[in-house]
């Protein structure tokens, strides 16, 4: 027996003729018989009806799918460095600007050629003055992105696409291919039917137009929230990587405590109770000039005297840590540090306990105006940040202090109602946080005037706790990031000291397996 074209068996395809033929036949009797009774334009009238309002379901359908759709949307990451946004903005317009009809999905070359784009436009972002800047990846991080990209996008696809479970890719390719020669069919019996009945096909070609344009509409949503997808998770875990957050282990948690920690742990008092800290904490640092009061602001966080206030770190302990545990903070360790403008200052190591710092405690005293020295130091450790590309700014907190011995001196008489100041003192108060401010170069909410002084502490329990608590969620990113750093660094050197082990045992062994190989 003779196989038509595509594997068709022609007895098949006589056998479903004959098992249509009857409806045809009645779809042709029937409007013949609408028309001698006179009912034919109430038939086409009711059919118009019926498709405005399929259509009109359709296009509600749409609708409420774009917005399902736009639920799976990617975001961006909060815990990405400043220098990530940038990217994920050229990921974005990339998503934007693709369209279904450059990537059909029948073509089995569009995955590698979309994620390929994708990830180049990513690493333009990082490597502007190479070439060919995907070059720069290698090769274990490149197959992580594409496994994560593609781990995320079945659960959006599995999620959100229905039949996805069921629709083979060879289905796919199958109504490709016969897209064509049902198209040749179709054409034919759309001029057969013009000529047997013209109204009915006039009719039937409008309804056609409405339902085609419905449904291509939907299939085309679907098709582009696709692409888009996919794009945006090839790029954002291509984000993840440049901005150090992909690791290729995933044996410890990424909180586990850093090197640095741990040997400062080591430096502090016997009587310091460090038992209990198993991840990182938290690392505050207490920056400042000389005599503004870092020391007592430890002491006022602790409510208890912890260090000995106004005295400076000797030279060859210019950080010393404090274990800080309070209710609502993660357990943090705080670090008291010589004064800007004291000889025990030095930037360098300045810079390099700013960097695993999560938070920064500025002191400032509100009663001194040259405040030239500290916004110098300032603008240093912002212009130091900003070379990190890997890591997050620690937020910071300006602690303006000695707020006690603003005019009038002689009145203290808290609390104080800075935003209606109903005294003199309050109207000082608000006028030297407005000017510590400005001269700081920070957000005037960011100021939190403070007494210091033992037994006559205020607005530290409250208004500057308060502002701590505000800030943790974002210290614990930059601690992310940091713990991140520090755990791909670890991670070089085991597999650099695994790569090697395993290829010695191969050079070892590659005599054995040369003989054998001649042998046979």
């Amino acid at each position: 027996m003779k196989i038509l074209f595509y594997g068709i068996d022609p007895l098949r395809l006589l056998g479903f003729f004959l098992f249509i033929l009857p409806f045809l036949a009645l779809l042709g009797l029937g409007t013949v018989w609408l028309w001698q009774h006179g009912y034919l334009l109430f038939w086409a009238l009711v059919m118009l009806i019926c498709t405005v309002l399929g259509y009109g379901l359709q296009q509600l359908l749409v609708r409420r799918d774009r917005r399902l759709l736009a639920e799976a949307v990617t975001e961006p990451n909060p815990e990405w460095p400043l220098s990530a946004d940038a990217a994920w903005d050229q990921v974005q317009t990339l998503a934007q600007d693709c369209k279904p009809e450059d990537w059909p999905l029948e073509k089995g070359d569009w995955i590698l050629a979309l994620g390929r784009h994708a990830l180049e436009t990513v690493a333009r972002c990082y490597h502007p003055q190479v070439d060919k800047p995907l070059l720069e990846l290698t090769v274990p991080h490149t197959l992580l992105v594409i496994e994560r990209a593609s781990r995320d996008l079945r659960r959006d696809v599995a999620g959100n696409i229905p039949f996805s479970n069921r629709l083979t890719v060879g289905d796919l390719f199958r109504v490709q291919r016969w897209k064509d020669r049902a198209g040749q069919v179709f054409e034919v019996y759309r001029a057969g039917r013009m000529i047997v009945n013209p109204v009915d096909a006039l009719l039937g070609e409008a309804w056609r137009h409405l339902r085609e344009r419905s449904f291509m509409q939907a299939r085309d949503e679907l098709h582009r929230w696709f692409l888009r997808t996919y794009i945006r998770k090839v790029g954002y875990y291509a984000i993840d990587l440049y901005s150090g957050r992909l690791v290729l282990t995933d044996e410890e948690p990424v909180t586990s405590r850093t090197v640095r920690t741990s040997a400062d742990m080591r430096r502090m008092d016997e009587t310091a109770d460090t038992a209990e800290i198993a991840e990182e904490p938290l690392r505050i640092l207490v920056l400042g000039r000389s005599n503004a009061g870092k020391s007592s602001l430890i002491n006022a966080l602790f409510g208890r005297l912890t260090t000995a206030a106004d005295v400076l770190p000797d030279s060859t302990d210019m950080l010393r840590p404090f274990v800080l545990a309070r209710e609502g903070l993660t357990q943090a360790l705080i670090f008291d540090s010589p004064g800007c403008d004291s000889e025990y200052f030095d930037s360098n190591k300045l810079h390099s306990a700013a960097g695993d710092a999560d938070l920064i405690l500025w002191v400032s005293p509100a009663n001194r105006p040259d405040r030239q020295i500290e916004r110098e130091c300032l603008d240093a450790l912002r212009a130091f940040f900003s070379r990190q590309e890997t890591r997050r700014p620690p937020p910071l907190l300006i602690v303006a202090s000695q707020v006690d011995r603003l005019r009038p001196a002689a009145e203290w008489n808290p609390p104080y109602d800075l935003a209606q100041p109903k005294n003199a003192k309050a109207a000082s108060i608000g006028a030297a946080v407005r000017a510590v401010a400005s001269d700081l170069a920070v957000p005037v909410e960011q100021v939190i005037p403070a007494c210091l002084l033992e037994n006559h502490v205020y607005n530290v329990d409250d208004t500057l706790w308060a502002a701590i608590l505000n800030q943790q969620a974002e210290a614990q990113r930059v601690r992310l990031l940091r713990c991140l750093d520090e755990k791909k660094k670890a991670e070089n050197w085991v597999l650099l000291r695994r790569q090697m082990i395993n290829a010695g045992r191969f050079l070892k062994h590659l005599p054995d397996m040369l003989d054998r190989r001649r042998g046979d």
